[in-house]
């Protein structure tokens, strides 16, 4: 059983910079692969970003490509998502998983792939 737990939301004026951080806890938990997710207020949920357990691969959303960051400590077994340049439609909750089979890189981009998610933090941009 692997437990997620995000923290770093908040709000933020458009241009303005958060730090996401999830903590997790569980077995084996420095070997999955680790993504972020978001949902906005009535859209589907949707990829951000993602990273391999070793760390050598991120995979990223045309939207956040550029502007966004995605890394781990595994020594701390704490995922990041350095979030600059934010604008408004970056606005949603923002929730960490964790999955462990994945056979190609489309499968850091399929939310049914991740076996474990965290509660979500909110982010809010202004304009």
């Amino acid at each position: 059983q692997v437990e997620l737990v995000e923290s770093g939301g908040g709000f933020v004026q458009a241009g303005g910079s958060l730090r996401l951080s999830c903590a997790a806890s569980g077995r084996a938990v420095s070997t999955y692969v680790m993504g972020w997710f978001r949902q906005a207020p009535g859209k589907q949920l949707e990829f951000v970003a993602a990273i391999s357990w070793t760390r050598d691969n991120t995979y990223y959303a045309d939207s956040v490509k550029g502007r966004f960051t995605i890394f781990r400590d595994n020594v701390k077994n704490t995922l990041y998502l350095q979030m600059n340049s934010l604008k408004p439609e970056d606005t949603a909750v923002y929730y960490c998983a964790a999955g462990s089979y994945f056979d190609s890189e489309t499968d850091y981009y399929t939310q049914t792939e991740y076996d474990y998610w965290g509660r979500g933090t909110q982010v809010t941009v202004s304009s």
